[in-house]
């Protein structure tokens, strides 16, 4: 497949996951099932969107990718903190905002 596939497939993930995750914070613990199968398949997408890139780019493993990996895991976890945690939502959306702002400074900046 082109880069220009996992591109897409990586952000159109990550746009379901991010959309989600805010969902979570606002839905009735019934959707909990359901938003997670959504959040888990999403998540999976991205790290096979972005390692497709990865192989199709020959960027090899720098660090801005490691801090990009870290950011993904943290942003799928606090889906399921979301329907556990209510009094602390608004920390969690915080954190979830910095966790993709930094991911997508990642891409742009590449700091190391």
């Amino acid at each position: 497949m082109s880069p220009t596939v996992y591109h897409i497939l990586h952000v159109s993930s990550l746009l379901v996951l991010f959309g989600y995750t805010f969902y979570a914070f606002a839905a009735p613990a019934e959707t909990r099932k359901r938003v997670l199968i959504i959040t888990g398949i999403a998540s999976l997408l991205v790290l096979i969107g972005g390692f497709g890139l990865i192989t199709k780019l020959r960027v090899g493993f720098p660090g801005w990718i490691i801090v990009k990996i870290v950011c993904w895991l943290g942003l799928s976890a606090l889906v399921g903190m979301a329907y556990k945690r209510r009094a602390q939502a608004n920390t969690l959306m915080l954190v979830t905002l910095a966790l993709a702002i930094t991911a997508v400074l990642m891409v742009y900046l590449k700091p190391f």
